[in-house]
């Protein structure tokens, strides 16, 4: 079994990624691969299925989407890496709330493996956070959590798409506009905020190769 990683040209537009996800998913047979998108995206906020209106504060003429993804509101651009996670879920005995454990279990194992040891589920509230440095303290009170990767999935015929985004080397001040996953105040930081120098190729890579590993573990 193989599980082919692509890196689309970007920044890419978010709608053409999302319809290309879903005629992906409408069309795949049963011997179909899965693959993983990778890309950034032009500045966009997404509104998942979950999404209030009354979450998006101040749009800053930067459009929004309402998705089909799980969740509430977040923001894409440029420095952030986009993993689009199209998977057979049958193929490795997932149910859903296993198949997302997975996804944030590969991210919080990712991130400890660059030094981020403090990265960790937050009760409550989706994606995965890590404590703010004291090197960091500008963003918030150093020990709090900052939420530093978000996922949302969408399942069809028992097939995943949309996936996870990770903050690599970004502007953060777009996640000022709204209240991230429906949360206000709620804090956002990136790696290079966290003293991690990786390209947003390299952690992309990083992730595509983490998912890779424990998806095909399933298989054995």
């Amino acid at each position: 079994m193989t599980i082919r990683s692509l890196w689309l040209p970007d920044p890419v537009d978010y709608d053409q990624v999302w319809q290309a996800m879903r005629d992906f998913t409408e069309s795949r047979q049963p011997d179909t691969p899965d693959q993983l998108w990778l890309t950034q995206h032009a500045p966009v906020y997404t509104l998942g299925q979950a999404g209030k209106i009354e979450h998006i504060l101040n749009t800053a003429d930067i459009p929004v989407v309402k998705t089909d993804r799980g969740g509430q509101v977040t923001y894409h651009g440029p420095g952030q890496v986009m993993v689009y996670c199209l998977i057979d879920l049958r193929r490795y005995k997932l149910y859903v709330k296993e198949y997302v454990e997975l996804l944030e279990d590969v991210l919080i194992a990712s991130l400890q493996g660059l030094g981020l040891q403090g990265a960790c589920r937050k009760p409550g509230a989706p994606g995965v956070y890590v404590p703010i440095q004291p090197a960091s303290s500008t963003l918030g009170n150093p020990g709090e959590l900052a939420k530093i990767a978000a996922l949302g999935i969408k399942i069809r015929h028992g097939c995943a798409y949309h996936g996870l985004a990770l903050n690599v080397d970004m502007d953060l001040s777009p996640f000022h506009g709204i209240n991230p996953c429906g949360y206000a105040d709620l804090q956002t930081i990136d790696l290079h905020g966290c003293g991690i120098p990786l390209t947003v190729t390299q952690a992309g890579d990083m992730l595509a190769q983490a998912l890779t590993t424990a998806l095909l573990a399933r298989c054995a």
